[in-house]
Order: structure tokens, then C-alpha cells, then sequence
């Protein structure tokens, strides 16, 4: 499906038909508000290797495969053919970093068919598959990074994912060079410059993500009203470039927690955390057997932020939380009592990086989180 609709989307620009445009954005939607992982995970079923009912995302039996959110990184990209729009670039970037990076282990060396959001710690990387299409398929997707971070129109150059690069570009007849220097997204300053053959009026066009409350902008230390330029999603800066401005961009960064609508029956009740464009979870490693016994007390947004060299440098979160403990169930199955807790330190990671240590349990969705209450 996914490479279907990518290939509808070429087409719909290509020709600017509008009638593909409008059948893909009701697929879109199907896709993205009944039947979409909170990872960009798509296809719930092993047995179909695709969709069964709205709403049913199990977590621990996802399929979820890897060639699923490659695809649907490729329908996204596609779907921006007719111009920046943040509703297909932000899931565009969730889908990259979690739902397809999470297939690929940071050496480089095994894989991930499925990707579930669950793991009593038996679900681990492959080193080859005997239907090996995920392997290739995350691979060139890496490799080929570059083409999903810009595209170019006649007059304006725009800025879908952020990441240390440089693109080379004819923009208004000119040859330009943007380039970004940046740890996104560990963190959320994002410094770009230009290089510009000869002073020339175009636009750029940066994604303000969905997420990302309180950014702000500005060129050469001047702030940019963003409420004022933004257009789908995306501030359109229209200057004339001489090549000497730099641009600055933050992305704040804040933990914060997300619920399913309550129709997903297995998320009722927990939260799952995210981080900018990543989803988080609690691996074994950082805390024990038993993941499902937490209850996170602490707020996300007030988390504590702790860099894991073993993990490439990636930025973990520690929350406060409980856990149920197992004494005073001796002999018995159940009692007429609930459990007695002890106090806990939640530790999570982003989720692509999980399994990338040692063997052990793996949760997204967590019990708890800040109360939120009204419609």
C-alpha cells in the first residue's frame, strides 16, 4: 500500500491532479488518526502483514515491520511533492526516526523485521532474515537521507528534517549552498547559513514541528515573528539572500506525554513518552525485570536528562515512579488486597536505540503520567 500510494503521489504531482491529491489525503487520514503507531509502525498483523480493525494496535504482538515505515517515510515524502506541509513532514520524521530507524542496530550489523512497542525480553535483532527485504531497504534509507531532509521549487528551498548537512541547489536561477550545523535531535539549536552566487530574492521554508511549543527564529541575532510567516506549518522566510545571514532556529525540547484515544483498547490507562521526534521506553537494562510493575509518579516535562555513551551519545530520561512488589502474594495467586509499592527511578530510552545493549524486557506504553482531564 504504502508504495502504491508513493507511487499516486508522484503522479498527483507530476500532473497536479487534483482528484489523486484528494483520494490520498482520505487515505492519509485513515492511515495516520484509526490505524498508525504512536512510532510510525504501521500493519498490526503478522498474519496479513498488514491492517485488521480501526483502533486494534496490540504492542506486544505488532508486526509493525520495518519495510512498512520505510514505506510510509516514502508515501510522506511524496505526499510534500506539492509543497511543505507539516502534517506529512512531522509523520514523515516520526515514521524515520522510530518506526524504521529502530530496525537497524547502531553497529550496523543486525536487524529488526518487527518492531513491536512491547517485549518480555525474547524479541531481538536478526542477523539475517530468511525474507530479507528489511535489511536492504532501512539500508538505503539511511543512505539516502539527504533527499528527504531538503526539497527545491523554482523560487524556494525547504527544510524538512534537521540534521549536521549541506545541500548544493539552483534556487531562482542561482546556485546556492545551505548547510546546518546542528546535534539535532539531542538538541534543539539549529544554526543554518548560505552561500549564495550572487544576491538573490527566494524563499526558505523550515518545518516548525507540531511538538515543538515555544520555537523561535531569527536571522542575524534579529527574532522572527514565526505566527507571522508560518504557512502549513512551516516558516516562509522571502528575502534577498546576499549569502551573509545566518538563521537560527530552536526546537525546545521538552519530555512530554502522549495518550491514544481511548477506542485503542491496549493503551487504556498508560502514556507513552516522547522527546522531541522520539518516542521513549524502559528498557530491562536500566531497570529490572518486571516493567509493567512500574507506575510513573513523576511529570515528564521535569524529567532529568542523562547522556549514554553506549548509546552513541543519546540523551535518557529518569522520572520518577513506584513499583508493585510481589511480597505478601506467597503461596497465592491473587488477594483481596492490592499490591504494596516501593519507590523508583524510571529510566528511559529512545525507543530505536533499544535491544542495543544487553538481552532484556522492553515497555513503551507505561502506567501513569501527569492527569489530564477534559475533552
Amino acid at each position: 500500500a504504502m508504495y502504491l500510494y508513493s507511487g499516486m503521489a508522484d503522479i498527483a504531482t507530476e500532473y497536479n491532479d487534483d482528484t489523486l491529491t484528494s483520494a490520498l489525503d482520505t487515505l492519509w487520514d485513515d492511515l495516520v488518526t484509526k490505524q498508525m503507531y504512536v512510532t510510525g509502525g504501521i500493519g498490526p498483523a503478522a498474519a496479513n502483514e498488514g491492517f485488521t480493525d480501526y483502533y486494534d494496535l496490540p504492542n506486544e504482538s505488532a508486526y509493525a515491520e520495518t519495510c512498512a515505515s520505510v514505506g510510509l517515510v516514502f508515501w510522506a515524502n511524496r505526499m510534500l511533492g506539492r509543497g511543505p506541509n507539516r502534517r506529512f513532514a512531522d509523520i514523515m520524521e516520526i515514521a524515520l526516526y522510530n518506526g524504521s530507524l529502530s530496525g537497524l542496530s547502531l553497529d550496523g550489523k543486525t536487524f529488526f523485521y518487527e518492531n513491536p512497542l512491547e517485549s518480555a525480553g525474547k524479541h531481538h535483532r536478526w542477523i539475517w532474515h530468511r525474507c530479507p527485504c528489511c535489511p536492504p531497504n532501512i539500508g538505503r534509507l539511511v543512505a539516502s537521507i539527504g533527499s528527504y531532509m531538503y526539497a527545491v521549487a523554482d523560487d524556494e528551498i525547504a527544510v524538512h528534517l534537521y540534521g549536521e548537512s549541506s545541500v548544493k541547489a539552483e534556487v531562482a536561477g542561482t546556485k546556492i549552498e545551505l548547510s546546518q550545523a546542528t546535534r539535532y535531535p539531542w538538541h534543539g539549536a539549529v544554526r543554518l547559513t548560505l552561500k549564495v552566487e550572487k544576491p538573490t530574492r527566494f524563499a526558505i521554508s523550515l518545518r516548525i514541528p507540531g511538538w515543538a511549543k515555544g520555537a523561535k527564529l531569527s536571522i542575524d541575532g534579529g527574532a522572527v515573528d514565526l505566527a507571522s510567516v508560518t504557512v502549513d506549518g512551516y516558516a516562509r522566510i522571502d528575502h534577498e539572500w546576499t549569502g551573509q545571514e545566518v538563521i537560527d532556529l530552536e526546537l525546545p525540547l521538552v519530555p512530554r506525554a502522549l495518550w491514544a484515544d481511548p477506542r485503542v483498547r491496549q493503551d487504556t490507562g498508560r502514556f507513552a513518552l516522547m522527546r522531541g521526534p522520539l518516542v521513549y521506553c524502559a528498557e530491562g537494562v536500566d531497570n529490572g525485570d518486571g516493567l509493567n510493575a512500574l507506575t510513573v509518579t513523576g511529570d515528564p516535562a521535569r524529567a532529568s536528562e542523562t547522556v549514554v555513551e553506549a548509546l552513541g551519545g543519546a540523551v535518557a530520561l529518569d522520572i520518577e515512579a513506584t513499583r508493585d512488589v510481589s511480597a505478601g502474594f506467597e503461596g497465592s495467586l491473587y488477594r483481596e488486597t492490592p499490591p504494596a509499592t516501593e519507590p523508583a527511578k524510571a529510566r528511559f530510552v529512545p525507543y530505536h536505540l533499544w535491544d542495543n545493549r544487553e538481552p532484556g524486557e522492553m515497555l513503551v506504553w507505561m502506567r501513569g503520567g501527569p492527569k489530564k482531564t477534559g475533552a
